[in-house]
């Protein structure tokens, strides 16, 4: 059966009819009505208002969407990315389809969503009062605290977070971290590396440094990468299949779908055939140089739980 879901608050239209953003102050699933608070007809009375500086309408919007039928609209888009970032909806439980398609280039500014043609305009406006225009991202996919802050967070760098990436509390994500739409933690991680669009990782797990993780099984596969929980991917690892619980990618070392592994009965196999196995421990032979994964037990010492009390 399809999912309703509702969200009131404020779109953002350029002068030449272009949505740039949408920014839900209320969400909630169900029909639109049915829960929400008597607040949002008083803030959204009054219709449109122009902004001039920015050559902008700030237009209010209260809208139903069906969260299992493709979006339809920008700003069901922007609904979707504002439920997964209240956490709300879980990555990879709504049907994103073509979310590109309905999303514009927008340049996201100190002062709010521009279009980027009108940038020169609206920064010689600034210059002429003695002010400046920062611009914080040419995308289609604003950074996330500028829409949403969820509790129990640390975001060290705000612009690495997009809109739409769940991050669950007591999750931190320190300045190299990155964590992209429809993806992101489950519970309290370290983030200091990069979470691919699709990835799930589980709750107490440490990225490391420079670690990468690929969005879909390498190798030009379909399956979604999956990170378990207690999990470690060393300084500069990287991991292109998904991995079980209690696992350890060593440092500097990239694990793909096609990458050859020895196990401990000297069998060697594809990545592939050892994806979302538990108690691993990936790690490459310092003489021989090649990749093994050998079982492991015990821990390699957890979160600092201090760190991340939030």
């Amino acid at each position: 059966m399809s999912r309703a879901a509702w969200g009131a608050g404020f779109t953002t239209v350029a002068a030449d009819g272009t949505t740039l953003d949408t920014w839900f102050r209320w969400v909630g699933w169900g029909e639109f009505g049915e829960s929400a608070p008597e607040a949002v007809d008083v803030a959204l009375a009054g219709g449109d208002r122009a902004d001039t500086t920015r050559k902008v309408t700030i237009r209010p919007v209260r809208i139903t969407i069906d969260a299992d039928a493709p979006p339809a609209s920008a700003p069901d888009v922007y609904l979707r990315l504002h439920l997964l970032s209240h956490r709300l909806a879980a990555p990879r439980s709504l049907n994103l389809e073509d979310v590109f398609g309905h999303l514009n280039t927008v340049a996201f500014t100190n002062l709010g969503p521009v279009a980027p043609a009108d940038l020169d305009d609206v920064r010689l406006a600034q210059r002429r009062d003695g002010r400046a225009l920062t611009v914080r991202a040419l995308d289609k996919f604003p950074p996330m605290t500028d829409y949403v802050v969820p509790s129990g967070v640390r975001i060290a760098d705000a612009s690495r977070v997009r809109l739409g990436a769940h991050l669950g509390s007591g999750t931190t994500v320190m300045h190299e971290g990155f964590c992209n739409f429809n993806a992101g933690t489950l519970g309290t991680s370290m983030v200091e590396g990069r979470i691919s669009q699709g990835v799930v990782v589980g709750d107490g797990t440490d990225l490391g440094g420079g670690s990468s993780i690929m969005g879909t099984l390498s190798g030009g596969g379909t399956e979604q990468v999956t990170i378990g929980e207690r999990c470690l991917l060393g300084a500069n690892a990287g991991i292109g299949i998904s991995l079980g619980d209690d696992c350890v990618v060593e440092a500097g070392l990239y694990v793909t779908a096609g990458t050859l592994v020895k196990l401990p009965d000297g069998e060697v196999v594809k990545g592939r055939q050892l994806s979302g196995a538990s108690n691993l421990m990936y790690l490459r032979h310092s003489q021989t140089g090649q990749v093994e994964a050998r079982a492991r037990s015990g821990s390699w010492g957890g979160l600092n739980a201090a760190l991340h009390a939030n």
